[in-house]
This record gives structure tokens, sequence and C-alpha cells, in this order.
């Protein structure tokens, strides 16, 4: 594999890979989309915190072995690295996750969910601000196309309901959820500058691990699954940490390592097409023309952001 770039904040202009590379991450953020489907089940028995444990102590399978063989990567890793490392880890995995959560259960499930939007801009000024990532010619006209086009894809043409919600501590939550995760993109990034995107998918696995255990100690769940669900909750977990987990951020990290992370943020909106598209086809749910014409906008935003190098 070709050797990545020492500069964190640097991205190969010449780069033939640049558009497969907002490809492969809009791939793995798809992934994402059709985790529900996996965690209806499992979640009648086990807390998020219970499932998110056990995947992370099963994908050290892939962790350690990785860390071993590029162990030199982690010589000379800095106090900022480090920082960012724990950022994505513990703020995008774990933290963001669980705010994210708190908010549909204490909030305006809409108000959430319309303020969540934000974390394309977050991840695009903070990029400016960190990785100081310059901005094409009508990047602004495809951020605002890919926006309308997700705020269809959520509400269609109606105004969300409840929006007297939007100031409390749901939308706190949520907003805070998005920073995390705008965040995370541009942390990602500036890892990649440094190291392989192995070795960084496998330090977010062993990283994360402290924390939940932490988590699940004090959440003190009961273990208890009944023989009859065993092997489909067993499943269920084993599929979730190897498709959803490892190869989700393999594919991730791979296409992030040759994009800038303004652009990848975009392409993460593959998560709310995939995840309606799921919903029409395993639940059922009827889709609507503003949806559709939603999810044709952000495919168009995902297309031109591709054929920028």
């Amino acid at each position: 594999m070709e050797k990545t770039a020492l500069n964190p904040l640097a991205v190969d202009q010449t780069n033939k890979s640049v558009p497969s590379g907002v490809w492969l991450v809009a791939l793995g953020a798809a992934f994402w989309g059709i985790g529900p489907l996996f965690r209806v089940l499992t979640l009648e028995y086990l807390t998020a915190t219970q499932i998110v444990f056990i995947e992370h102590l099963l994908l050290l399978v892939y962790a350690v072995p990785v860390l071993w063989v590029h162990r030199k990567e982690l010589a000379g890793i800095s106090l900022k690295h480090i920082a960012a490392l724990l950022f994505i880890s513990w703020g995008g995995s774990v933290v963001a996750t669980i705010m994210f959560t708190q908010a549909f259960a204490v909030g305006n499930p809409n108000a959430v969910l319309l303020l969540q939007k934000l974390q394309p801009l977050f991840a695009i000024i903070l990029a400016r601000i960190l990785l100081k990532e310059s901005l094409p010619r009508h990047f602004s006209l495809l951020l605002l196309l890919a926006i309308v086009g997700t705020y269809l894809l959520t509400f269609g043409l109606s105004l969300p309901v409840g929006l007297n919600d939007v100031i409390g501590i749901s939308s706190l939550l949520s907003v805070g959820a998005a920073l995390l995760w705008g965040g995370s993109t541009v942390m990602g990034r500036m890892l990649l500058g440094q190291m392989k995107y192995e070795t960084v998918t496998a330090l977010r696995f062993v990283l994360a691990l402290p924390l939940l255990m932490a988590l699940t100690w004090v959440e003190a769940p009961s273990w208890t699954v009944p023989m009859s669900a065993w092997g489909t909750v067993s499943l269920n977990i084993v599929l979730q940490a190897f498709i959803l987990g490892l190869l989700s951020l393999l594919l991730y990290y791979r296409g992030l390592s040759s994009t800038k992370a303004s652009y990848a943020t975009l392409a993460e909106l593959s998560f709310p097409m995939v995840g309606m598209l799921a919903n029409w086809l395993v639940l059922h749910q009827a889709i609507t023309i503003p949806q559709l014409f939603g999810f044709a906008l952000i495919w168009i935003a995902l297309y031109y952001v591709s054929k920028q190098s």
C-alpha cells in the first residue's frame, strides 16, 4: 500500500483516487444505515451500551494483530494525535451515540433530527480551522443542495412538528452529538496523515474499550438472554461488529485518507439515504415523492463532490 504523507493537513491534489475516496466514504457510511435492522431484536435483551461493549471486545481479534504489525507507527505519536484518537473513539463512537439516543428519549424526535443536520456545517468549519482546507468554487451550493436533500429525505415538504421544542436539553444533546460526529471526521483526516487507515481503525476500537467498560459497570445491566434467543442475538452482534463496525470503518477511513474532510462529511449523507431504503424494503414504510426528490439531490451533490480533485 502506498505510504500516506506525513503532513496531516495536506491532501494530495494529484491523487487519482480522490473521486473513489469520496465513494468509499459514502459506502462505509451507508452500512451505518442498516444498523437498526440488526439491533431491533438485540435491544430486546441487551442495552445499547452492552451491545457496543461486546462488539468492541470481538473486534480485538482484528485490532490487536494490526497494532502489533504497525507498532512502529505508534512510536512517534504526538499528544495532538493522542487527543484526536480519544476524540474519535470516546467522543465520536461512544459519547455522541449516547447523547443522540438520549435526545430521542427526552425530546421531540423531529427537532432532534433537524438539529442533527448541522453535522456537515460543523465538520466544514472545523476542517477550515484545524486542517486549513480550502473550499472550491460552488462548494457552498453543493452543501446547500445536500442539506435541502437531507431535509426532504427526513421531513418531506412538511414543517417539523414540535419546533417549539428546539430550545431544550434534547436539542443541546442533539447539537452536541452533531458536533462530535462532525469533529470526528476532521480528527480522522488529521490522523490519516500520520498513520495508516488500518491503524486508525484498530486504535478507535481499542481506546473505546475502557470507557465502554466503565459505562457498562455503572449501568449494571442484566446479562440474561433466553436460550431460545441466544443464537439470533449472538449472530446479530457478530454481524454488527464485523460488518457495521469493522468493514464499514475500514472503507470509511480508506476513503477518508484521500479525501478532504469537508467533502467526506457530505459523502456521509449516504447514511440517511440507506436508512430510508432499509425502512422501505424491510419495514415496508412508504416513500413519498419529496423524499425521492431529496434522495436525488443528495446523489447529485455526492456526484459533483466526487468530481472535485
